[in-house]
């Protein structure tokens, strides 16, 4: 049975009065939730939604989510996780594209979904989490109320059959539907308990959006598929995930980037008792070391465990282990178990350690290809590898390193400039909090290092000092020509910098 849902039946048998859910004061224990997805599933079958239909969810991170991931995958339907922070008209796109049948939402989002709701050919049905519905719209609640005492069997379902769609940020044109199947999910789960040694004594804190992988699946699901419980924060809170930990006995959680620097900048951050989390995740891009060394001191008993991946692998491919957290400082570590991991030139050869060149990726994590877009999908895979974009290298030790984008690449003069290399000896500068380096066009150069800085509150430098402090540590051609300071980065919701939003601003004087 390679149903996702059909987990939750195991669990019941075997600790049903455990907390499964928590949310503030709301706490759904194994049975409570089995109660929940069995009626909503029964309810999803009421309203038509079948095998393969498209149920889309646009909420903040809540109990609801979770019990939509379960009831969809029960009756064999899809579930399309929407990023709030969208525009209405990539929404109108997106749920057009995916042919959503359905879609799940919470009063914030009703005047947006109901002004492109007639855009929308498939859309049939408008469920309302919050009491009472708007007009047109069909009470979560009710419609549970009104299938109390219901069963469903989770319905057999195939490995290649698909669980999810999840569409990119659209850092470049449109975004994609990223085909996420059941085998995908499964050997994700299964790698991640394996590695992390997940059991029913986990308890991961989801600070991130649900509507991403790094929330959903680093590694909540895997938690829950071991029978561990999941503590949610509706919306990120530095100061509150620290709480969180404490009140929770939290063992795991996943940090963007930007999270990671919230919580290290919480003043009285010392005064919370982390020392139950054993290991935290990181992702989204290359951890600057200094960062990482602040990280290990904050969380006495965890390690970082920086990692590599993406929406098309469900997330979580390579983590740096326990063992080599700093003897390997700077690594995102070695696959997880039944993922191979390659470095490719332009040709498709692979390439020696030390080389930098194209991660590519293989084993059962690999997405199924892109929601209708064919020519994304034999772009992307390849000879039976997925060819990520990015730029990295592997040591001897077969331990990866991101080196950048394939797109963010800095060529100045002939020379290859990894901006992280350059970004991390920023990020050593004691009054830098953040930084981001692009290239810049140039006359005689082609390129040059373009930096974008964040001080930290209530400090300050020129760009002469910044200029004299990478000087001492880069050599010349790395050096960044030009230092603009900003408030804050563009970012994804993933965490990732938005580097072609920072190129396309106008290079003044």
């Amino acid at each position: 049975m390679h149903n996702f849902s059909s987990i939750l039946d195991y669990h019941l048998a075997q600790r049903p009065d455990a907390v499964a859910v928590a949310q503030e004061d709301r706490r759904l224990t194994v049975r409570r939730l089995h109660e929940r997805v069995e009626q909503l599933a029964s309810a999803l079958t009421e309203l038509g939604v079948g095998r393969g239909d498209v149920v889309a969810l646009l909420l903040y991170n809540r109990p609801e989510f979770l019990e939509l991931v379960y009831a969809t995958n029960r009756i064999g339907a899809v579930f399309l996780p929407l990023n709030y922070r969208l525009s209405e008209e990539e929404w109108a796109y997106i749920l057009g594209h995916a042919r959503a049948k359905a879609i799940v939402t919470e009063a914030e989002f009703v005047r947006p979904v109901d002004r492109i709701a007639g855009k929308l050919d498939d859309l049939e049905h408008r469920i309302l989490v919050d009491d009472p519905p708007a007009p047109d719209w069909t009470g979560y609640e009710a419609l549970l109320d009104r299938h109390r005492g219901a069963h469903i069997p989770a319905v057999d379902v195939d490995p290649e059959d698909l669980q999810r769609l999840m569409y990119t940020s659209g850092t470049t044109s449109r975004p994609k539907g990223v085909r996420i199947t059941y085998g995908n999910v499964q050997a994700k789960n299964l790698a991640h308990i394996v590695h992390f040694g997940l059991t029913a004594a986990d308890t991961t804190l989801v600070c991130g959006p649900l509507y991403h992988v790094g929330g959903l699946d680093m590694p909540a699901l895997a938690t829950l598929y071991a029978g561990g419980g999941v503590v949610l924060q509706r919306r990120f809170d530095a100061e509150g995930a620290l709480r969180a930990v404490q009140e929770h006995g939290v063992t795991n959680v996943w940090l963007a980037p930007a999270m990671v620097n919230a919580v290290l900048e919480v003043p009285d951050r010392e005064a919370y008792d982390t020392g139950s989390v054993r290991f935290i995740l990181g992702g989204g891009e290359k951890t600057p070391e200094p960062v990482l060394r602040r990280v290990m001191n904050a969380f006495p008993n965890a390690w970082f465990a920086d990692a590599y991946g993406l929406t098309e692998t469900v997330s979580g491919d390579t983590f740096l282990d326990r063992e080599h957290a700093l003897s390997k400082l700077g690594s995102v570590g070695r696959p997880v178990p039944h993922t191979r991991v390659r470095i490719v030139d332009d040709t498709g050869c692979e390439l020696p350690a030390g080389e930098l060149g194209e991660i590519t990726l293989r084993g059962p994590k690999v997405f199924a290809g892109y929601w209708r877009d064919e020519n994304a999908t034999a772009a992307a895979l390849r000879d039976g590898w997925f060819h990520t974009g990015d730029i990295g290298h592997l040591d001897e030790d077969g331990f990866l390193y991101i080196d950048d984008r394939k797109k963010d690449m800095i060529v100045s003069g002939g020379e290859n400039i990894a901006t992280p290399e350059v970004e991390r000896v920023l990020y050593e500068y004691p009054a830098v909090l953040e930084a981001a380096v692009v290239g810049l066009t140039h006359p005689r150069w082609g390129e040059v290092p373009r930096a974008f800085v964040v001080f930290r509150p209530g400090a300050s430098a020129g760009p002469e000092e910044l200029r004299e402090f990478c000087r001492e540590r880069l050599a010349k051609f790395k050096v960044p020509a030009r230092f603009d300071i900003v408030d804050e980065l563009p970012r994804t919701p993933s965490g990732k910098v938005l580097k072609r939003t920072l190129r396309d601003i106008p290079a003044e004087g």
